[in-house]
């Protein structure tokens, strides 16, 4: 043995007998755990935030010989749509001069196409009808779509690729972003196509529909009526929810993998996760798309794709051209084109029912690659990892035995005390950015961060950092066996968040979430590096296991901190939103936290082996402190802004009648219906010029009467009606008219144990009907969907007219054993909204009252309350 070799051994027999106390404080400086924590922090800024906004220049006409899309032009035709102003289903705008202005641009397209390699038609169709939609009738008569057809010269294929998005708008909104750009970019997809001397196989539908917002109609009447929609077999849907930024694919298939390779190979800028995917289609977004209506109507299979960025400003007056940026539209044409012409060139197309294989897994790496793989070889991945996991822990902790020469079981059993370290860890990381939110909504303070989005890495960022470091720090630092290393124990702790995540690999696998993709590819990450040490004997020499670690954990954080950039990018003007029923800080404090444990939950402990790590924890909680100060006392934490981040107040000026049995008025009253959006409600306009004494809730009244005895817009204001609010106002509102229900006849059928009652109102292009039987009566058959009957106790149908307003007309058939029809059966609500009315001059005057950050949604609505 050598001199050196006998050195070596001499200091560690030594450091043995001590204890391993020298070992343990034979750390780095101080200073380098600072710089450790900041490394990552600059990284985020330096890579994930300017990758995750990374868009292209956008083209001029000048580029228009090269058969590319064009945003100059596309944002030419926006202007001019959103210059029309607000276009809500039965408005003048809508149904004659969005169509018009449509048409007239087509009628361009159409003198400019290929006539050589294309064939293109245009095709205005009005349709009517009826659906189930969530908890109400969807009934809609008039609607208009413009459908273009654009077919390869000679072509003989019946199979054809539909392109949707629609025109028309929520009420007060130009719609630029919901979704006007998605129009203007169908124009420009359908111009550059017709233009540019490269075929393809199978017909393009581009569809733009005059009713999504209503919502979903018009999609549904092309789809069930059209003369071209059954041979209509994939689909892209384009929507918006904001303006800017790059389009996020969030939903596909269903159960057809092939569509998301297709994107893969065409998509010039991917933007998609399955994370997204999971979450949009556990129902609990507040937003829809016709992507149901077409998969559930039609059968149809697609993809999904919408602007997500910058939502505050989503179905508000302030939606408007100003706020999107060319690039953006400049990024989403790029995309929509090369995957149109892709799938209309697709094979698949033929016969998709050969083609299904389950649903997929797929995600975008920061933009610059896109992977994706079948949800059954995502399975086999998940169980191979974590199995492959557990291995390789064990070979590790057999490896710490054998080099501390004790069993392999006494190893084990100190894993598993550290395990349960670090099941504390994680669960403070992820329980105290909750705590903090329940604590912050316990005292009104919800949504602080809403328009100061920094203050999230101070108030749940660093909590969870702290979280995830105290209990290793307080363990590592109590004293140890003495046939344990400092840096074995460290290893263990590492060790230990990769078993934790090895079982909700599996778990999360066994109960069917494709999200555990996420979990999976953050352990594989670890496991290399594990397996690595291993190999090499780096596992055996010091601290040098944590290279390898940190090498390849700079993978695992770019991307962990890049979906969780995406989320909160995309998640937290919906908070504005969310209603007032739940606890938006619940969600962004989650996502914070569970963002940060799997982005730093193998990088943390590795602070420990620097002096003095009790530095950071207390660096971690100072900036904590200086975050609950600004979110509390400055106004950097009140949410809104004027113009940019609003708070939305939606309301309805209301008068009431309700009529009796005999037809006598038993009450007649006015007042303000508020349906608050957000978690805050009402507390934000207390103190301004706005009179909101009297305000209170309606819960009571909804155990009183039929609905509340209020004219509830839609299916979301029934859903949200235990929280509306009610100020009543003495003097009557004052509508533009009241629509006359007329009863046109009652009929004793021939069984004599059922009745039949047929009515005609001339009601607004928008009107809910709230139907509700007394006790042991029931309907049996009516005008509307016969599957509806028996779904709810309180009927709610909701009607919309677009370009035809004929009465509304329908009978209602009720039963009753005894046959007695001479006393009440149901009572009939009618709720007639006056979209697009600024109401009486005291109406004008009480919205002018508002401070300049609440942005208003309101019209005049006459209630007739009616029992017969």
């Amino acid at each position: 043995m050598s001199d050196t070799e006998n050195l070596v051994l001499d200091k560690t027999q030594f450091l043995r007998k001590k204890g391993g106390r020298s070992l343990r404080n034979a750390r780095g400086p101080c200073f380098l755990a600072s710089g450790f924590i900041l490394f990552w922090l600059l990284l985020f800024l330096a890579v994930v935030v300017p990758l995750f906004h990374r868009v292209p220049d956008p083209k001029s006409v000048e580029d228009a010989s090269k058969g590319v899309f064009i945003a100059q032009r596309a944002m030419d035709n926006l202007y001019n749509l959103v210059k029309i102003g607000p276009k809500v289903v039965g408005s003048e705008n809508n149904e004659i001069k969005a169509v018009q202005f449509l048409l007239n641009e087509l009628a361009l397209i159409e003198k400019n196409v290929l006539d050589e390699y294309f064939d293109i038609e245009v095709d205005l169709q009005e349709v009517s009808g009826s659906y189930i939609h969530w908890t109400m009738v969807n009934k809609y008569q008039g609607v208009q779509n413009i459908v273009i057809k654009l077919s390869p010269k000679n072509c003989t294929s019946e199979t054809y690729l539909l392109v949707n998005s629609h025109f028309d708008s929520k009420p007060t909104s130009p719609s630029a972003g919901d979704a006007g750009q998605m129009v203007a970019i169908i124009l420009e997809v359908l111009r550059v196509m017709s233009t540019t001397r490269q075929t393809f196989t199978h017909p393009i539908i581009f569809l733009l529909n005059g009713a999504e917002e209503n919502p979903l109609q018009a999609s549904h009447g092309f789809i069930t009526q059209h003369k071209w929609a059954p041979f209509c077999k994939a689909f892209l849907n384009l929507e918006g929810c904001a303006g800017g930024g790059r389009e996020l694919l969030f939903q596909t298939g269903p159960n057809h993998p092939w569509l998301v390779d297709y994107y893969k190979k065409s998509a010039k800028h991917p933007f998609a996760t399955t994370v997204g995917e999971e979450i949009f289609q556990t129902g609990s977004m507040p937003s829809d798309t016709d992507f149901g209506i077409l998969t559930k109507y039609g059968g149809l299979i697609g993809l999904d794709m919408a602007q997500n960025i910058n939502g505050y400003t989503y179905h508000t007056k302030y939606d408007t051209y100003d706020i999107i940026p060319s690039n953006s539209v400049q990024s989403m044409g790029e995309n929509v084109l090369s995957v149109v012409r892709a799938l209309s060139n697709a094979t698949e197309l033929e016969n998709t029912a050969a083609y299904e294989q389950g649903p997929s897994v797929f995600f975008d790496v920061l933009g610059l690659y896109f992977v994706n793989y079948t949800n059954k070889t995502g399975i086999v991945l998940n169980f191979f990892v974590a199995i492959s996991a557990l291995l390789l822990i064990y070979l590790s902790l057999g490896r710490m035995a054998n080099h501390s020469k004790v069993s392999t079981s006494f190893m084990v059993c100190w894993f598993f005390l550290i395990l349960v370290v670090q099941v504390v860890a994680v669960s403070l990381a992820i329980g105290l950015p909750i705590l903090i939110a329940n604590f912050f909504d316990k005292h009104g303070l919800s949504l602080t961060y809403f328009s100061t989005k920094e203050l999230m890495f101070g108030l749940y960022v660093c909590p969870s950092l702290f979280g995830l470091l105290l209990p290793p720090y307080i363990f590592l630092d109590l004293p140890r066996h003495s046939k344990t290393y400092f840096r074995q124990q460290l290893h263990m702790v590492v060790n230990a968040h990769a078993f934790i995540l090895a079982l909700l690999v599996i778990g999360l696998t066994v109960y069917g979430l494709r999200s555990t993709y996420v979990l999976t590819w953050t352990l594989l990450f670890y496991i290399i590096p594990l397996a690595i040490n291993l190999i090499t004997t780096l596992h055996d020499q010091g601290i040098s296991w944590t290279g390898a670690v940190v090498i390849f954990q700079l993978f695992s954080f770019l991307y962990n901190s890049y979906l969780l950039y995406t989320l909160i990018q995309t998640m937290i003007a919906m908070m504005g939103r969310f209603g007032r029923s739940t606890n938006p800080d619940l969600v962004m404090s989650a996502i914070n936290a569970l963002g940060t444990v799997l982005a730093m939950g193998f990088l943390a402990p590795i602070v420990i082996i620097f002096r003095r790590p009790g530095l950071i924890l207390l660096t971690l909680m100072t900036v904590f402190g200086v975050s609950i100060f600004l979110a509390t006392v400055t106004p950097l934490g009140f949410p809104y802004r004027a113009a940019t981040n609003v708070e939305r107040v939606p309301y309805l000026h209301v008068r009431r009648t309700f009529y009796e049995y005999n037809g006598n008025v038993s009450k007649e009253d006015s007042g303000y219906l508020f349906n608050f959006q957000d978690r805050r409600g009402p507390a934000p306009l207390e103190g301004t010029n706005v009179n909101l004494t009297g305000l209170v809730g309606i819960a009571t009244e909804c155990e009183e009467r039929m609905m509340c005895g209020q004219p509830l817009y839609d299916h979301r204001w029934v859903k949200n009606r235990l929280n509306a609010m009610w100020l009543p106002r003495e003097e009557l509102i004052d509508p533009p008219y009241v629509p006359k229900l007329q009863l046109l006849s009652k009929i004793i059928q021939s069984d004599k144990t059922t009745v039949r009652f047929k009515f005609t109102i001339n009601t607004t292009d928008h009107t809910s009907l709230f139907i509700q039987p007394y006790e042991f009566v029931n309907i049996t058959n009516w005008s509307f969907p016969l599957e509806y009957i028996g779904q709810q106790t309180t009927y709610h149908v909701y009607f919309s007219y677009g370009k035809d307003n004929s009465p509304l007309s329908f009978f209602i058939d009720l039963s009753k054993s005894n046959g007695d029809f001479r006393v009440p059966l149901f009572q009939l609500g009618v709720c007639s909204h006056f979209i697009g009315n600024k109401g009486d001059e005291l109406s004008q005057k009480f919205a002018q009252s508002f401070p300049d950050y609440a942005v208003l949604i309101e019209w005049p609505t006459s209630y007739q309350r009616f029992i017969f």
